[in-house]
């Protein structure tokens, strides 16, 4: 519409503040506001760019957007404006995005769902009394609430992938580094956090990779090129493929019924679609997995906390984290370096273990979560105990993880709702930098189990 003029960027980006302001004091997914900003962006002369005009929210952690604040869901960086924009905002500036603000994260992007001491819960607009899932939730709540089409989010251990699940979303982690924030943001986590966005549907998302998903000179990944457009991806047949499926976990106790069922009903649907479908598990050592992935993941957030220390410029008061992030430094800050490039290439090893599996099928079928979202509260880093949230997230969300270890891409896809009306997400993981098999199935999936019909509560 705004591309044939039949809606200006300006009344389009109205519409989205209107929204925001109707709409948010419910939900809590917006945490900044820079509607004068994006008032005069919108009165610009229009970009010759895919996305021009279209609304958009940045997640409120990682990257920086010049003059803006940005907390990470922390009282101790509230104070912290960045001064420049980094690589990825110039990407989404470049795609055409008018940015109006920044979305809810939790603190440090620590927990699977976004409720902070600064903010507050942020709440699922498909029922308020559920969690919109973490660390991505202020973007994922914000879209499925139709404020804006799609947002950006950022996945260290399945921050896109679970809120995308509790929000009924397409939420794809794409392969590592695919979409850089290099040269000018870090490599946190040696390549395991990936930036993409939330959105709707299956063509968004593959657009938006198209637009920001270019190589960085000096990326210490090498990317195999694409063949091509992404969005064309959409549309086309992705042949005859083998599909393995499990609800396979850690515990080996059953999953909730519900995801279960929703589970058999997609391997089902892609068996009748004709592929080669079979329950298979991928055969992990999770005890390993989770003892060494404490290690790296503790070592990694003991540096970020030293570059946000400097940028705050003193030591953080225990008053000023939640107790779940005080914890987590404090063992952060007691890991060697030899601890550290132990776990890594024990990381590394169990990670050219899940690969090789991949010789074998073409695509990988799980649940994104153990069950569908829970209550607000279940994990709230301000009032449960940091034990009881690492056992509550171990045994919810046990899925997404190995794959940031990897570096494949790995997609959340709404196929299903519970009793009570919440979404469940499923999860399919391709090949190392294969993005174009789970775009073609995805598009696939959403003809056959479509879900741009549903609408939640708050809308």
């Amino acid at each position: 519409m705004i591309r044939t003029r039949a809606v200006s960027p300006l009344e389009v980006v109205n519409a989205a503040i209107e929204r925001i302001e109707a709409l948010n004091p419910a939900i809590n997914a917006v945490v900044h506001h820079a509607f004068d900003w994006a008032r005069a962006a919108a009165s610009a002369p229009l970009q010759d760019a895919l996305f021009a005009g279209v609304p958009f929210l940045v997640k409120d952690l990682g990257i920086g957007v010049a003059g803006w604040p940005r907390t990470s869901g922390s009282r101790f960086c509230k104070d912290v404006v960045d001064t420049a924009d980094t690589g990825l905002t110039r990407r989404y500036r470049d795609a055409g995005v008018v940015l109006l603000g920044r979305a809810a994260s939790s603190e440090f992007g620590i927990v699977g769902n976004t409720e902070t001491s600064l903010y507050g819960p942020t709440r699922n607009p498909w029922n308020p009394d559920y969690i919109a899932g973490g660390s991505s939730g202020g973007s994922a709540a914000a879209v499925a609430a139709g404020l804006v089409p799609l947002a950006h989010a950022s996945d260290g251990l399945g921050s896109i992938r679970i809120p995308a699940a509790c929000c009924g979303l397409v939420g794809m982690k794409p392969t590592r580094d695919r979409v850089p924030n290099l040269p000018d943001g870090f490599d946190y986590a040696m390549g395991f956090v990936a930036d993409h966005v939330v959105s709707r549907t299956v063509r968004d998302s593959a657009a938006m990779l198209d637009a920001t998903g270019i190589p960085e000179p000096g990326s210490p990944y090498a990317i195999p090129a694409k063949a091509g457009l992404y969005a064309d991806e959409v549309g086309r047949s992705p042949g005859r493929l083998r599909i393995a499926w499990s609800p396979e976990t850690a515990s080996g106790k059953p999953i909730d019924p519900q995801v279960q069922a929703a589970l058999e009903a997609t391997a089902a649907t892609l068996s009748a679609l004709g592929h080669e479908v079979r329950e298979e598990g991928l055969g992990i050592d999770y005890r390993r997995l989770y003892k060494v992935r404490g290690a790296v993941s503790g070592a990694n957030f003991a540096a970020g906390m030293a570059r946000t220390i400097a940028e705050v410029g003193r030591e953080p008061r225990e008053d000023e984290f939640e107790p779940l992030t005080w914890a987590a430094w404090q063992m952060a800050r007691s890991v060697t370096g030899e601890q550290a490039f132990w776990a890594l290439q024990e990381l590394r090893q169990l990670a050219r273990g899940i690969c090789a599996r991949f010789e074998a099928f073409d695509v990988y079928l799980c649940p994104v979560m153990t069950a569908p979202a829970p209550r607000i509260g279940f994990s709230d880093p301000a009032t449960v105990a940091p034990a009881d949230i690492n056992r509550a997230q171990g045994v919810l969300y046990p899925y997404t993880a190995m794959f940031n270890f990897t570096g494949q891409p790995s997609i959340s896809l709404p196929l299903a709702q519970s009793r009570d009306g919440l979404p469940i997400g499923m999860m399919l993981t391709a090949r190392y930098a294969d993005e174009a098999t789970l775009f073609r199935l995805a598009g696939q999936l959403e003809k056959e189990m479509p879900w741009a019909a549903r609408r939640p509560l708050l809308w």
